[in-house]
């Protein structure tokens, strides 16, 4: 009922414009009512706000004195006995090595601005996110408003609540360090919550029976217990306070290396841009391992434990002060001499010149392969996109005609093998392609996603996938809306595909899985706005190059989701296909691949959510859609459409993270 009436419409919309447009004057004026409740918050709370902001400029200034004008050989030390504490001396090593070519790329000083903004931030993030956390174990009532918030600053662009802490506490790099905080607290969050509620309960009754007070079962039971857990959240809280810096120097850009960044790919620097992105990778090496080896050290199986507190503390103050000594002593240790730096930048730069010059036909050739056979159909559908221009022909009569043929026969020969559910997503397929996301009627699209969510969850889950559809048109966001979907739509077809049968091969050959998870550790460990830098020198701004951008962000979850479901396959059940007679063909599409599709549900929605997530850093490429639009609304200071835009991009996110999660789980 739902195609047949889609049907009509399509044959309507010459005719009825609003079949595909939402008309504008159903639109509420919410935006403006979020505006004008945004003006009296920050009367109310600008004061305070700017309070805080003084407070904190003085917590970041401090710790950037410290690590700016200590001598490099103090600061080297630091980091390599702290690494050394937590992991051994490789760790230590590697921490030595990857400092020192930092000294010698000549990035010194704005790697340490940055690390001044995460060592002041990430401590603000863990024990908010610590409390926040706690208040969700011991509370039922707390955790049910907790969690739903969680999923909403996880999904929601952090640009769109840039707007809102501007307004309040100010410009500057203290507001980069507030919502670095306030993007960093949801892990610790859930990761404090999950800790505590691992804890055994015979541990509680235990500690109870033993007559421990509310604070000694908190200081000596629960917090020891959960600590593992904990350490995992600090983990994943300090990388998410470093993927903040680009963002961060976006709004309150001073010399750190986000900045560094910025600036050299505004002015198309490619050499410049990599190596300081090269920092930023390094910095992320840097803090993932050593945070990692702390919360590693708390498990049974932990190889090295470290001095205890008080011997490296004495440890710790006695190297430092040698070091300081040293430097000022030795003034080779003190500052880093000029004449060991080393950039090859400009060497970088005339390379990529070279190889446009050489190669640029080949890529301008890709390119517009991609764009006109791929990204446009997509977008604009087979009779809109397929023109001389493009395809090098008309879209006739006589072509439509044969387009849609090809596709009744194709549903019926799966309507008559019993395989309806194929039949129907042909038909839907074929609908789409022909007039593209863009083009569909947008009652078609709120009766499908409705009844998709029904069949999947019930009258629950199809209630809030309509009410989220609905939002997007009562607020007058939905050409944007559907541009995003596009995009998305394409990279994670893509990394479906490509990411699926690198899966594939690395669940089949263990090396093929040795030499693709370094990938995988460097493309999840390089911030967003790195993965732009190579896409936009060598193919300009444009669609093209943000789907380069989502694919190299978003197809490591396909990858990993992959392997792990083929290689967790049950080995009775592959010998039990293998004694049936199976082949290795069919061991696979009819064991292996139904046995691991719940997995690969979760990684087609991990791979989802972060090309949504990255939508809006492609806006920085000459992208339209809501990531555009939240952009543009942080440059004008309009908090309403920033948090329109940015809660229209998380309600997408999760309708779509809702209905692959109750499909994995009914899988």
């Amino acid at each position: 009922m739902v195609l047949a009436f889609s049907a009509v419409l399509l044959t309507q919309r010459a005719a009825f414009e609003q079949i595909v447009a939402y008309p504008g004057s159903w639109t509420l004026p919410l935006a403006d009512l979020l505006n004008t409740a945004m003006d009296r918050v920050v009367t109310l709370f600008q004061s305070q706000g700017r309070a805080i902001s003084g407070a904190l400029t003085l917590a970041f200034g401090g710790v950037q004195s410290v690590l700016i004008h200590a001598p490099w050989i103090a600061s080297v030390s630091l980091f390599a006995l702290i690494a050394w504490q937590g992991g051994g001396w490789r760790l230590a090593l590697l921490t030595v090595a990857l400092l020192l070519y930092v000294l010698a790329s000549g990035y010194w000083a704005p790697a340490m601005n940055t690390l001044s903004l995460v060592l002041v931030a990430l401590p603000l993030a863990v024990l908010i996110g610590f409390g926040i956390g706690y208040l969700g174990f011991r509370s039922r009532r707390a955790n049910a408003v907790i969690m739903p918030m969680l999923d909403l600053m996880q999904t929601v662009p952090a640009f769109a609540y840039l707007i809102p802490i501007l307004l309040i506490f100010g410009f500057g790099p203290v507001v980069g360090l507030i919502a670095s905080v306030v993007f960093a607290i949801p892990p610790m969050v859930r990761n404090t919550t999950l800790g505590m509620q691992a804890i055994p309960s015979a541990v509680m009754e235990s500690a109870q029976m033993s007559g421990c007070s509310r604070r000694q079962q908190f200081a000596w039971v629960e917090l020891p217990a959960a600590m593992p857990q904990m350490l995992v959240g600090v983990n994943q809280t300090t990388m998410a306070v470093l993927s903040m810096v680009i963002i961060a120097a976006i709004i309150g850009g001073f010399e750190d290396i986000g900045w560094e960044v910025l600036s050299a790919m505004r002015k198309a620097q490619f050499g410049q841009s990599l190596l300081s992105g090269a920092v930023i990778v390094i910095l992320a090496i840097l803090l993932d391992r050593i945070s990692a080896a702390y919360a590693a050290r708390q498990l049974p199986t932990a190889s090295f434990g470290g001095l205890p507190l008080r011997r490296f503390l004495v440890l710790l103050v006695a190297v430092m002060a040698a070091a300081l000594v040293a430097g000022q002593l030795v003034p080779l240790l003190d500052t880093w001499p000029q004449r060991l730096t080393y950039s090859p930048a400009q060497a970088i730069n005339r390379a990529t010149t070279d190889f446009v010059v050489a190669y640029g036909g080949l890529m301008a050739a890709l390119k517009n392969a991609v764009q006109f056979y791929v990204q446009l159909p997509v977008k604009l559908g087979f009779e809109r996109a397929v023109a001389p221009f493009t395809w090098g022909i008309t879209f006739t009569p006589t072509l439509k005609i044969a387009y849609w043929s090809a596709v009744l026969l194709g549903a019926a020969v799966a309507f008559g093998l019993a395989r309806w559910k194929t039949g129907v997503a042909v038909l839907v397929l074929g609908g789409i392609l022909f007039v593209g996301v863009t083009g569909v009627p947008w009652i078609s699209v709120l009766l499908m996603v409705g009844l998709l969510a029904y069949q999947v969850g019930g009258r629950g889950l199809a209630l809030f996938a309509g009410l989220s559809t609905g939002y997007l048109l009562v607020n007058g966001i939905w050409a944007p809306a559907m541009i995003s979907v596009y995009l998305c739509a394409t990279a994670v077809f893509l990394c479906m595909v490509g990411g699926g049968l690198i899966g594939i091969a690395a669940a089949a050959s263990d090396t093929v899985s040795r030499i693709i998870r370094p990938v995988n550790d460097l493309l999840q460990t390089l911030p967003q706005f790195v993965l732009l830098i190579p896409a936009l020198m060598l193919f300009q701004v444009g669609d093209f190059t943000a789907l380069l951008a989502i694919i190299a962000y978003a197809i490591v979850p396909m990858i990993r989701y992959t392997e792990h479901g083929l290689r967790s396959v049950p080995d009775t059940l592959i010998d039990a296909g293998r004694s049936c007679g199976c082949s290795p063909w069919q061991l696979f599409w009819q064991v292996r691949l139904p046995q691991a599709m719940p997995q690969i549900l979760v990684g087609i929605n991990q791979t989802i959510l972060y090309g949504l997530g990255l939508l809006v850093i492609a806006a920085l490429v000459g992208t339209t859609g809501l990531g555009q639009a939240i952009y543009v609304a942080l440059g004008e200071a309009d908090a309403g459409k920033g948090l329109i835009a940015g809660l229209g991009m998380a309600l997408i996110a999760m309708t779509a993270d809702r209905i692959l999660q109750t499909l994995a789980k009914s899988t």
